[in-house]
This record gives C-alpha cells, structure tokens and sequence, in this order.
C-alpha cells in the first residue's frame, strides 16, 4: 500500500524558479532520507505561479514519521523553510491518495537539464473513465494525521497520470479527449531533476 500526495502550490509572482532551484538543489535528498519518496516536480504550463509535485509513503504510519522526521527534526527545513515558504501564497491544496495503479520504478537523475518531456495529469469524480493512464489513483480516505500539512477533506476524485516525449505528443493525446469541465488538467514540464520525467 502506497500513499501519494498531489500537491499544487500558488506561488508569489516570480518566484516559482527560485522555489524549483532550492527544492532541486536542497530539499529532495533531506525528504528522502527521512522516509518520504519525491515522485516528481513540475512547472505548470498553463500558471505560471504553480508548482507542483508529487510524494509518496509507503503507508500512513511511514507518512507521518518521515513528515514529523522532515519538517519538525530535520536540518535541511530548518535551514531552507523560510526562504522556501517567502515562494509560496498557498501550499494547501493537496489530495491524498491510494494507488489503483502506481508509478512504475524510477530513478532521479544526479546531473540533467530539464527533459523535453511532458505529464498530464486529470483531476475527475471517482467514475471519471481515464484511458490507460501511466498510474492511476483514488482518494486516500484515512484521516490526515499530520496536521500542519493541511490536505483537502471531504473530496473524492481520480486521477491519472500520463507521460509524453515533448508538448506536441501531449496536444495529440488531448486532442482526443473526451472529457467534462469537471475535470482538472494539468500539463506539466518536469524539472531538472525531477524522477517522472
């Protein structure tokens, strides 16, 4: 069992390259070695102003430990929170979710530029019918025991996860889409080291 949290941030105008330099740089190994696995970190093509990101535990228990290990015992957020939190106007809005699918293995790579490669992520109601997405996923109903990570409560989606070559791929696969208006789309440009690539 794996817990997955999809997390977009509304950045101060600006600021998201400086966010993705020191979460690159400073703040991906930190989370890891505490316990938490950082899927992927992305540019929104269409804001901006949004980062967003994905992490993964291997239950809630393990969540809980490496968040309290991360955030509340850890140098690395110590050392980086307020230059890291002067980035950000919101970082609450953040689902949590279970695997019906989950990532395949991946590794990060040490050394990269940003790859050309591009992710979709849909946001739908839990009937959404998603066409053979990379992983897919469902609300995590357990109750979020880290709460000074705020998630959103009393929701219940899918979402799916698709991985392209390049934007144009992506614009092929969209263009036969058939979906509603109350599905979110996010197209995503990984970052230099991000592992979803």
């Amino acid at each position: 069992m794996t817990v997955v949290e999809l997390r977009q941030y509304t950045l101060r105008p600006g600021q998201r390259d400086v966010l993705i330099d020191l979460f690159d740089r400073a703040l991906v190994e930190p989370q890891e070695a505490a316990g938490c696995t950082v899927v992927g970190q992305f540019r929104d093509e269409d804001a901006p102003d949004r980062f967003v990101w994905f992490r993964s535990f291997p239950d809630m228990a393990a969540r809980h430990a490496a968040l309290t290990a991360f955030y509340l015992e850890g140098e690395a957020w110590r050392k980086h929170r307020a230059a890291a939190n002067a980035t950000m106007l919101d970082s609450d809005n953040v689902l949590l979710l279970r695997p019906e699918t989950d990532f395949p293995p991946m590794s990060r790579p040490v050394d990269a530029v940003e790859p050309p490669s591009r992710i979709l992520v849909l946001i739908g109601p839990p009937g959404a019918d998603f066409v053979a997405p990379l992983a897919s996923f469902a609300t995590e109903p357990a109750e979020n025991t880290f709460r000074a990570l705020p998630v959103r409560e009393g929701e219940n989606v899918r979402v799916g996860v698709w991985v392209f070559p390049d934007l144009a791929a992506l614009r092929v696969f969209e263009s036969q889409l058939a979906i509603g208006a109350e599905v979110q789309r996010l197209r995503l440009a990984p970052t230099a080291r991000s592992s979803l690539r």
